[in-house]
């Protein structure tokens, strides 16, 4: 008898060890080993970025096989218009198949940086981030984080959401008001995906079809687009038209203590597949994804490439001139 009661005892004692509080070192645990041992994912969701008073929306869908392969796919929910992010043993592109043109990085993407859509990314900033916080509320997980946007000095911390199974749900990017900038909500998740031999190679991903798309060429500039955000003491120029063979370009000049210049230009289509190697890293802008430098920041948006450059200008505030930058016509 006393033997049944020592045995009762222990397993009630081991019971109550198995059922202690499950905190964030072990949310925190298990995802790094759920995510970084697993051969290949693939994941479904939505992501609005928030620009002043505008809202843009994506159907995202991201692939990831262990090889160090990434394929990010961004689709406007506006205008159909997509756009790649490929990674492969090639490189880092910057695919945008409508237009049959792609822009080559020497790039350490996606590690240099937080990316709200990748898994990894998001472990990483949870393991950084010693003083993160957490709660356990209702049918969710909820951890808040620093994050590395090195270039947005806006984005500050994250806030993520996971299910009691560890699924993620949604993660928010949050200004230093507490305001979302960022939001990315996760809809499907195939921890064990696999895909086929050519399906992170540049060519099999530049099959696009540019009617499907909703791009359409360009060959004027109707409406030329200002800067709503100027430094202080800088003013516009001087503003000239350039004609091209296809097209046209417009070229503004602003002066003063914070000198820039501003290319507007058409872009058409590529018969042949285009491979344009670019300086910088991928940036994710309002409505489309450009390349930032030291001293530029460029980007495609319906159908017009822009070109921002400044000796003076560090690349921070080359992102707050460009993302001031909606797609209505503003007087200068």
């Amino acid at each position: 008898m006393k033997k049944i009661v020592l045995l009762f005892s222990v397993l009630a004692f081991l019971f109550l060890v198995g059922c202690g509080k499950y905190d964030d070192k072990d949310i925190v645990r298990d995802l790094s080993k759920k995510v970084n041992n697993t051969k290949g994912y693939y994941l479904e969701g939505q992501m609005e970025i928030m620009s002043n008073d505008d809202i843009f929306k994506y159907d995202v869908t991201v692939s990831f096989e262990a090889k160090n392969q990434f394929r990010v796919s961004l689709k406007n929910v506006v205008n159909n218009h997509e756009q790649i992010i490929l990674k492969n043993k090639d490189g880092v592109y910057v695919l945008t198949p409508s237009l049959n043109k792609s822009f080559k990085f020497q790039s350490e993407w996606p590690y240099n940086n937080s990316q709200v859509y990748l898994l990894q990314s998001i472990v990483k900033d949870m393991e950084n981030d010693k003083e993160r916080k957490f709660e356990d509320k209702d049918k969710y997980y909820i951890l808040r984080t620093k994050v590395n946007y090195p270039n947005n000095r806006n984005l500050v911390s994250q806030v993520i959401y996971l299910d009691k199974k560890l699924n993620f749900k949604e993660v928010h990017v949050l200004d230093d008001n507490n305001n979302p900038q960022i939001k990315m909500k996760f809809d499907n998740v195939d921890m064990k995906a696999t895909f086929d031999k050519n399906y992170f190679s540049l060519n099999e991903n530049m099959k696009g079809n540019k009617q499907a798309s909703g791009e359409k060429e360009v060959t004027s500039i109707a409406d030329i687009i200002y800067p709503l955000y100027i430094p202080n003491n800088t003013h516009l120029a001087s503003q000239d038209k350039v004609a091209k063979d296809k097209g046209e370009m417009i070229i503004l000049t602003f002066d003063g203590e914070s000198p820039f210049l501003l290319i507007e230009e058409t872009v058409s289509y590529a018969e042949e597949l285009e491979i344009i190697p670019t300086f910088g890293e991928p940036i994710l802008l309002h409505d489309t994804i450009g390349a930032l430098s030291d001293s530029s920041v460029n980007w495609i948006s319906n159908g017009i490439e822009y070109y921002l450059v400044s000796s003076v200008l560090d690349p921070n505030e080359l992102l707050e001139i460009a993302k001031s930058m909606g797609t209505i016509p503003v007087g200068k």
